[in-house]
């Protein structure tokens, strides 16, 4: 397999985005930007996964699953959100999503999925979030259906009926405090109460993962163990408020296969009940080809769960049904 790093440029605001590319052993790609030519066509990957990770995390704690498709064919992408990872000016930014918000976040996901399809012509593209990202894969969609051929929508925060609320909270600490504090009032409100059910295990954030060495490894890295911003908040609470919002969607594939994923012991989705509305929320916007699976036992980020080889066969089972095997 072959990794690559690199960077590109945020069309709101030219902000340097890190990204990663793995690409299953054989596969044909030319330098960043080159498209493949035809005649090396028979080497090219399966298709390509986009994948947009979650609040306060960052690209290469997916790289083992990346590494895992790639072993099956298909070629993956990842970039680091605007105040995530090295997608950052300064380390005091981490959490802050500069002056583009949300708007921009959803825009950079169409940033790196073009880069996709001018590197990778004519392949089909299967779009990938979790957590905050899959509320981000679902704004973006739902303006840009017709850039991908399959959404992955995993670990999905429950819409929370006070959003609005919140939202006015976090604008009103932004404005007195400054965009760049970092309230513990805030923090405790969004997710505070996620970790009351696994209190016993000793981990501040045992609600993340049952894995032992996931939770440690999470809890030592300062790319994920730090609080948000006010402008972090603020945007989180818009994002929220777009991706389940009825209004604005420019559907032009009704029949884009869309899959909800989620550890049926994740505080994140709420209840089962919200789970399926937000499951429900895509058919009542238009989308015909939904579906839905919880996984007995696991938590927010299934992909690092001790049974996560179940998750990734059923996504290779799903990723078969979107591209057909190539000669």
């Amino acid at each position: 397999m072959k990794t690559e790093h690199f960077t590109l440029s945020a069309s709101a605001d030219g902000l340097q985005l890190a990204a990663m590319l793995v690409l299953p052993e054989g596969g044909a790609a030319g330098e960043a930007g080159e498209a493949i030519d035809a005649g090396r066509a028979a080497a090219e990957p399966r298709a390509i996964v986009q994948f947009v990770h979650g609040m306060c995390e960052h690209k290469e704690r997916y790289e083992d699953t990346m590494r895992f498709l790639a072993e099956h064919g298909y070629a993956c992408v990842i970039h680091d959100h605007r105040g995530h990872g090295a997608s950052v000016k300064h380390e005091k930014d981490l959490g802050f999503l500069y002056q583009g918000g949300w708007p921009a976040m959803v825009d950079d996901i169409r940033v790196v999925n073009s880069w996709i399809h001018q590197r990778f012509p004519g392949r089909k593209v299967i779009l990938f979030g979790h957590s905050m990202g899959s509320m981000a894969v679902r704004s973006y969609v739902k303006r840009y259906d017709d850039s991908v051929d399959a959404l992955v929508v995993c670990g999905t925060p429950a819409d929370n009926p006070v959003k609005g609320m919140g939202k006015t909270l976090a604008w009103c600490i932004g404005r007195t405090c400054g965009w760049h504090y970092r309230s513990q009032l805030l923090q405790r409100l969004s997710l505070g109460a996620y970790n009351k059910p696994f209190e016993t295990e000793g981990w501040p954030a045992a609600w993340v993962c049952s894995d032992p060495g996931t939770l440690k490894e999470y809890h030592a890295d300062p790319l994920c163990q730090y609080v948000f911003t006010a402008n972090g908040f603020y945007n989180l609470l818009g994002l929220m408020q777009d991706c389940y919002a009825k209004r604005g969607w420019q559907i032009a594939r009704p029949a884009l296969p869309v899959r909800f994923i989620s550890g049926a012991e994740d505080p994140c989705r709420g209840s089962d009940a919200q789970f399926q509305q937000a499951v429900d929320r895509m058919r009542q916007v238009g989308y015909a080809n939904v579906s839905a699976k919880r996984y007995p036992g696991m938590r927010h980020e299934i992909l690092n769960e001790t049974r996560r080889r179940e998750v990734l066969d059923d996504l290779l089972r799903f990723f078969e049904t979107i591209c057909q095997p190539y000669a």
